[in-house]
């Protein structure tokens, strides 16, 4: 979504910061696509050894997985949730929310697995 559609973020920006020029918000906004980019990437690398980890039978699959969404959830929490200076939150709550996203597919996996044992 951020990479798709920046204008959510760029608006929610400048919102925040009216002061700010044209090229402030798009550093803002590149900081943000970087950073959520990486914990993406992170993410899928993390959730696609779950996979590999569990398929061939592997004991600390389950613990991993766990780790991941524990590290996921706090991730989406502290989207939803930190304030930056101008004392919004840092994040478009929509990308946000989009966080969650992630979190909620990490624990019916979870779930799912645990409960075909």
């Amino acid at each position: 979504m951020p990479l798709i559609d920046q204008g959510i973020l760029a608006d929610h920006i400048k919102a925040g910061y009216p002061a700010y020029e044209p090229g402030a918000i798009s550093a803002a906004v590149t900081a943000y696509l970087v950073i959520l980019s990486a914990v993406g990437g992170l993410g899928i690398l993390g959730w696609l050894s779950v996979a590999w980890a569990a398929r061939v039978g592997k004991r600390w699959a389950h613990p991993l997985a766990i780790g991941l969404l524990a590290a996921a959830v706090c991730f989406a929490i502290a989207a939803l949730t930190v304030r930056d200076t101008s004392g919004d939150v840092g994040l478009a709550p929509l990308l946000g929310w989009l966080q969650v996203l992630p979190c909620a597919a990490g624990l019916a996996a979870i779930v799912l697995r645990r409960s075909t044992r």
